[in-house]
């Protein structure tokens, strides 16, 4: 699936927003920030989360592991240039992602229940008609499985068991299958006391770790970065020079580490594959594109400034050159390289929120999806469904959850992408008529 048409789709429809909207997306930063921040915040307005719930739910998929581990499986496999790829994906991705959810705002509608929804599937059928239908039925079946947490719970069983279960002697490199089903079984249960609660409760628990595991990252990043600052710009230069050689990649072409990049900034971000759009789209107001400007702070927080942490902190510390290519574990010899003993367990720590944090989220994208499928009645059934995967992603390989996870986000951008692209002059008109209003808008703070 992750071939060079959808590589095309994602960075042409990109650049295509960018320039179309005349860069309207960066010159909007400051009042996005002030969106953001709660000051034209009405109580009273549809929806279900306020504009920081909204980005903090998107955030707490996106600031994940893709951020920790899909880094590391994108220098691993590219070499330090599918980072410069990763860069470009979250600029243009700024502009995809504020026409997306400018979209999953306009055009929300009503489920089986009546209750209002936003996302990919209705953004189809109530901007493009009920003849399209097939193309929100197609973005919500792989939405089922693109939203499983197999990745985020394959790669915290990955942490603990080789920086905490092994070295204690709990288990051994050979015979670890009953720790890793063990560490399952916690997830299910802790996973189990939110996802039941719904998006409000999703988005109060994420508003609170989102700002937190940043802080605690980021941190931990820079300590690790001003130890090591004399190498910083020598791997900034390296990243920007591997990106245009083609001997940076195992495979040899220049081609394959461009689609590399954009294949990991995807999972990192996830601009321009519709997931985004079902927590934007629950956001509480009136004014879509006031969402739309909100939603684009994403791939600036996730992608430019988080996974280049990752990034210069696996290259920095010469980890990156052992040839492991088990994601979590490369950043874990990372930090292990840079703070010694007590790195790989602050990663650990870090890792936990972050895993936890998107565990919480794809539940609510995916119980969105059954619920357009088979009915909103029915749509609490994913959520057995859900947990029940998490065990299956604590006990099998990542090479396979990978595969799986790529496959389904590469069919859902194609709705997404084709959608936003046909309906790209609506996101225009609303923008103009909402900038020439902003004197008038009201301020709650």
């Amino acid at each position: 699936m992750w071939g060079t048409p959808l590589v095309i789709l994602l960075a042409g429809g990109g650049l295509f927003f960018m320039i179309y909207s005349r860069f309207i997306p960066f010159r909007h930063f400051r009042h996005a920030l002030n969106v953001l921040r709660g000051k034209y915040d009405d109580p009273d307005d549809p929806g279900d989360i306020n504009h920081f719930q909204a980005l903090a739910s998107a955030l707490a998929a996106t600031i994940g592991l893709g951020n920790i581990s899909g880094v590391a499986v994108a220098i691993a496999t590219g070499g330090p240039g599918a980072v410069f790829w990763m860069w470009i994906s979250a600029f243009l991705g700024i502009a995809t992602k504020f026409f997306t959810c400018t979209l999953s705002i306009m055009y929300r509608g009503h489920d089986s229940e009546g209750k209002l929804q936003g996302g990919t599937m209705y953004m189809v059928t109530e901007g493009l008609g009920k003849k399209w239908k097939p193309l929100a039925v197609l973005f919500s079946i792989a939405g089922l499985f693109g939203a499983l947490p197999i990745f985020q719970a394959n790669q915290l069983t990955q942490i603990l068991r080789d920086v905490i279960y092994i070295p204690n002697g709990w288990v051994t490199p050979e015979a670890h299958f009953a720790g890793d089903f063990i560490t399952g079984v916690v997830i299910f249960f802790i996973v189990s006391l939110v996802i039941f609660g719904g998006i409000k409760r999703i988005g109060r628990v994420a508003s609170k770790m989102v700002p937190a595991m940043v802080v605690l990252y980021v941190g931990c990043a820079l300590l690790i970065l001003f130890v090591n600052y004399d190498l910083v710009p020598h791997y900034l230069y390296l990243i920007v020079t591997d990106a245009f050689t083609a001997e940076a990649a195992m495979g040899g072409a220049l081609g394959q580490l461009i689609v590399t990049g954009f294949k990991r900034a995807a999972f990192s971000n996830e601009a321009g594959i519709g997931t985004a759009t079902l927590a934007h789209g629950a956001a509480k107001t009136k004014e879509p594109v006031r969402e739309g400007l909100v939603a684009m702070l994403g791939p600036a927080i996730d992608t430019l400034l988080v996974c280049t942490m990752t990034a210069l902190v696996i290259l920095v510390s010469g980890a990156w050159q052992t040839g492991n290519e088990n994601g979590i574990i490369l950043t874990a010899s990372a930090f292990q390289e840079a703070l010694g003993m007590t790195g790989p367990y602050l990663l650990v720590l870090c890792v936990a929120v972050f895993a936890f944090s998107s565990l919480f989220t794809y539940s609510y994208y995916g119980t969105k999806c059954m619920g357009f499928l088979i009915g909103a009645e029915r749509q609490h059934y994913y959520n057995y469904f859900y947990v029940g995967s998490i065990i299956l992603g604590a006990v099998t390989t990542l090479t396979s959850v990978i595969n799986l996870i790529d496959g389904m986000f590469a069919v859902m951008a194609i709705p997404t992408v084709v959608t936003s692209l046909i309906l790209a002059p609506k996101v225009i008109d609303a923008a103009r008529d909402y900038f020439s209003r902003i004197d008038t808008f009201e301020v709650y703070e």
